[in-house]
C-alpha cells in the first residue's frame, strides 16, 4: 500500500525531535494510492485495505494512551498552540487504528478542528499546518467517494510546510507532496504528476538520506514505474544505513515504525527480485 502521510515528531532544522510518536515519520500510511478506488467504490461500507501497521494492541493501546493524554491537555487550555498541534497529531495516529471508517472519520476531524483553530490564532504555526494535512487524509480514508476533494487542500498544507519548515518530520513535506503526486489520479481526475513525485521523494532522500521512510518511498515509486534497476539501486542503500537507522531511531516510540519498515523493505526486496536479507 502506499502513502499517509503520513506520523510524526517534529524535527526543525536538524534538531532532536521534541515528542516522539509511535508512527512518527510514516506518511504513506495514508495511502492515497487507493483514492481511485474509494471514489469509484459505491458498496463498501468500510475499508476494505489493511494498513501496512500491524494491528497489534502494544501499537494500538499506545496510540489510544497519547491520544487521551494530548486530549485531556489540550481541552483544558485550547488557546496553548503546543497542546493543539500534539493533539492533532495525536489524532492522526489514533485514526490509523480505528476499526470503522465512521470512528476514524470522527477522530480525524477533531484532528482538523484543533488544528484550525491553531491557525486561526497561529497561521504561521508550522506544526499546525503539518497535522492538518495528516488529519484531511485520514479523513479522506474514511469517506472514500469524497477522497478526491480532499486531494488539493492536502497539497495545499504541504506546500505551506515546505515553505516554511522543509526539514520538518525528517522532510515531511516533500515526503508527503511526493507520495501525494505518485498515488493520486492523473489530470483531468486529480493532481498525480509523475515527475513531481520524483522530484519532492528524491529531494525527501537527499535533505535525510539516512532516514529509511525516506528511501522505502522512493523504493515503491520505482516499482509502481516499472524501474527494477533504480529500486534495487536505494535497495542497496537501505541496506547500508540500516544497521545506523536502528541504533538512531530506537526506543518504543520506534516500535510501530519498524514493523512497518520491516514489513515494506521485504515486500520490496520480493517485487524487485532480490532475495531476502537478514534483518539486522
Amino acid at each position: 500500500m502506499g502513502l499517509v502521510f503520513m506520523l510524526a515528531i517534529l524535527y526543525s532544522w536538524g534538531t532532536k525531535p521534541k515528542m516522539p510518536t509511535s508512527l512518527r515519520g510514516k506518511t504513506h500510511i495514508l495511502a492515497l494510492s487507493l483514492l481511485v478506488l474509494w471514489a469509484a467504490s459505491t458498496c463498501a461500507q468500510e475499508d476494505p485495505h489493511p494498513t501496512t501497521v500491524p494491528q497489534k494492541p502494544d501499537f494500538a493501546s499506545h496510540a489510544e494512551k497519547a491520544f487521551q493524554t494530548a486530549k485531556t491537555r489540550y481541552e483544558s487550555d485550547k488557546t496553548n498552540p503546543e497542546a493543539a498541534w500534539q493533539f492533532g497529531r495525536a489524532c492522526y495516529d489514533w485514526a490509523e487504528f480505528a476499526k470503522s471508517n465512521s470512528e476514524r472519520e470522527e477522530i480525524a476531524q477533531q484532528g482538523i478542528n484543533a488544528c484550525r483553530n491553531l491557525l486561526a490564532h497561529n497561521p504561521r504555526s508550522v506544526e499546525g499546518h503539518y497535522y492538518l494535512a495528516l488529519n484531511l487524509g485520514q479523513l479522506a480514508r474514511a469517506r472514500k467517494l469524497e477522497a478526491l476533494k480532499l486531494v488539493e487542500p492536502m497539497e495545499t498544507e504541504f506546500k505551506t510546510v515546505l515553505n516554511m519548515d522543509p526539514k520538518l518530520d525528517y522532510a515531511g513535506a516533500d515526503r508527503g507532496l511526493g507520495l501525494l503526486y505518485l498515488n493520486v489520479p492523473r489530470w483531468p481526475l486529480s493532481i498525480g504528476n509523475k515527475a513531481k513525485a520524483r522530484q519532492h521523494l528524491q529531494k525527501a532522500e537527499k535533505l535525510f538520506p539516512n532516514f529509511p521512510e525516506n528511501i522505502l518511498n522512493l523504493v515503491e515509486a520505482y516499482l509502481k514505474w516499472n524501474d527494477k534497476k533504480d529500486a534495487i539501486r536505494e535497495l542497496k542503500k537501505l541496506d547500508e544505513i540500516w544497521p545506523a537507522a536502528r541504533k538512531e531511531f530506537s526506543g518504543e516510540q520506534w516500535a510501530s515504525t519498524w514493523a512497518d519498515w520491516e514489513g515494506r523493505r521485504e515486500m520490496f526486496r520480493n517485487k524487485a527480485g532480490v532475495p531476502s536479507k537478514p534483518l539486522e
